[in-house]
């Protein structure tokens, strides 16, 4: 199996353009040994440049280790994350995020656990490369890989309809059929699979949404559920089981059609640490484990009540394909926002990796924006996001302070540290925190002169950032076509190189003719006094 893959990559990174290989195997068949081997192949054979990208470098260790084996003597460099030959030829690990800011010249690129990547960035690399091969573990926590290779194939078809797949089967780590492979798979849910069945065309008013205790569920049951929440999220381990299952402060909802599983969501309670506590957290002295929204809310918006409350925070929310166009998803978060409020907890909460999409389903869920992560994603490059929804008097008041303070520093705090965050999703953030600051008489002739072509576009950035959170001014931006260029120049104060790099505007003069434009529509269109 091994040796047949090795020698397909060979001829694959040696071929023709354009024809990429898909390779997917169960755990401990030797993938990444094998993308190693060739690799080293590759750069015996001619091939100058071979990048290997993965979720974290560590995720590509063997495959260098196997690599450098190969090379033996040929080896003139090599250190973590970097093999040179003899002949000047590389073998080199990039991160996603690096590989399409940095867009380095390869003739092979290889991608491995690519079921932890999103699809619409390994889209991005299928286009951006001659030849890009994808490997995967299709069988285990690694591969949430079984939704990917749905989704991911539709792409493949689409773009490049000539790409190859391959399969290994045979285990290297172990003996083939060895009792203890299925022994584990079973205590831990490894091979844990949803059955989504078929949900006939009902509404949603024919689905029950209930708590669920998954500790006292049947084998059959946990297995069905576990396996959606694993299809849902990349990144589970047997803790999270554990944890899903044993800890006290978890609670869960499930949602059935017709007596099947089409929906569950997973909670913890957490929060209520003593005053004295939640003022060290506050303070950045103490960090206690677990308790990550209270803690983060309060360590970072400066409010010690944030680790006193307690909160529901949503950790996992997983909804079948056939049954979301039900509203199930937000069916859950209503249910455990009602089973919140009936615990007396003061909020319910989530933290996720910012994406428009996936802030409109919080939002529409009642979820306000709380906070936005300084530190990106390492694989995706998104912002963790965290939002929340009061339940209490005193959540209220928490939510009050926490979003007038975040509004307060939101002009100052998105160009220093959210500069290539997605336009649409900082429209909407932006959206979401307007003040009832609104623009004085002199704001407003500054505004008419700008949009008239008297006054220089330098002088008026506090201006436009200030406008930006006026009633009803982004609400509006959101819907226009050139919401992207006056979020990237006015909001995150991208110049007029970078401007012209991403195609957004043909220079200075270009862009700033538009930006009047949206101006003169603006005091057109949104009513700025008092």
């Amino acid at each position: 199996d091994q040796q047949a893959l090795i020698k397909k990559l060979v001829a694959f990174g040696l071929g023709r353009r354009r024809r990429p290989l898909v390779v997917t195997a169960d755990r401990g068949r030797g993938k990444s040994a094998a993308l190693g081997m060739a690799a080293a192949q590759l750069l015996q054979q001619g091939r100058r440049q071979v990048l290997v990208t993965a979720p974290s470098r560590d995720n590509a260790n063997a495959v260098f280790e196997h690599a450098r084996e190969s090379l033996g003597a040929e080896v003139l460099n090599a250190s973590i994350g970097c093999i040179e030959t003899v002949s000047g030829a590389q073998l080199r690990f990039i991160s996603v995020r690096d590989l399409l800011r940095e867009r380095p010249e390869a003739e092979v690129v290889m991608v491995d656990e690519a079921a932890a990547i999103p699809v619409f960035l390994l889209k991005r690399v299928l286009l951006g490369w001659p030849r890009v091969a994808f490997a995967s573990t299709v069988y285990g926590y690694e591969g949430a890989g079984r939704g990917f290779a749905i989704r991911f194939r539709q792409i493949l078809d689409e773009k490049t309809p000539q790409w190859q797949s391959q399969t290994l089967s045979r285990p290297v780590r172990w003996a083939n059929n060895d009792p203890l492979e299925p022994l584990i798979s079973d205590l831990f849910l490894l091979g844990a699979k949803h059955n989504p069945g078929e949900v006939s065309q009902v509404g949603s008013g024919e689905s029950v949404i209930e708590p669920w205790q998954p500790a006292q569920a049947s084998e059959a049951e946990l297995a069905d559920t576990f396996g959606l929440l694993v299809e849902a999220h990349y990144r589970t381990t047997p803790a999270d089981l554990r944890q899903w299952m044993d800890d006290p402060a978890a609670r869960s909802w499930r949602a059935r059609i017709n007596g099947k599983t089409v929906g569950v969501l997973w909670g913890a309670v957490e929060g209520g640490l003593s005053k004295k506590l939640a003022e060290q957290v506050a303070s950045g002295k103490r960090r206690v484990r677990g308790h990550l929204l209270p803690q983060s809310l309060a360590s970072h918006s400066g409010f010690p009540d944030a680790a006193s409350q307690r909160g529901l925070r949503i950790i996992r929310i997983a909804v079948t394909a056939q049954a979301r166009r039900f509203g199930i998803g937000r069916g859950l978060v209503a249910a455990a926002m009602s089973g919140a409020a009936q615990e007396g907890l003061d909020f319910t909460g989530t933290s996720f990796g910012g994406g428009s999409d996936l802030y409109a389903f919080w939002a529409g869920c009642g979820l306000l924006l709380a906070r936005v992560g300084l530190q990106q994603e390492a694989t995706s490059g998104a912002y963790p996001v965290q939002m929340i929804h009061a339940l209490s008097v005193e959540g209220r008041a928490l939510v009050r302070q926490v979003r007038a303070r975040l509004g307060r520093h939101w002009l100052a705090l998105v160009p220093l540290n959210w500069r290539d965050l997605e336009p649409a999703l900082l429209a909407n953030m932006t959206s979401d925190l307007q003040s009832e600051h609104r623009p004085d008489a002199a704001d407003i002739r500054d505004l008419h002169n700008f949009g008239d072509g008297h006054r220089g576009f330098r002088l008026m950035v506090p201006v436009l950032r200030e406008l930006s959170l006026a009633p009803g001014v982004m609400s509006w931006l959101c819907e226009h076509a050139e919401v992207t260029l006056w979020c990237r120049v006015v909001l995150q104060g991208w110049s007029w190189s970078e401007l012209q790099e991403e195609r957004l505007c043909s220079g200075q003069r270009d862009g700033e003719i538009r930006l009047r434009g949206v101006v003169q529509e603006i005091l057109r269109n949104v009513t700025l006094a008092a």
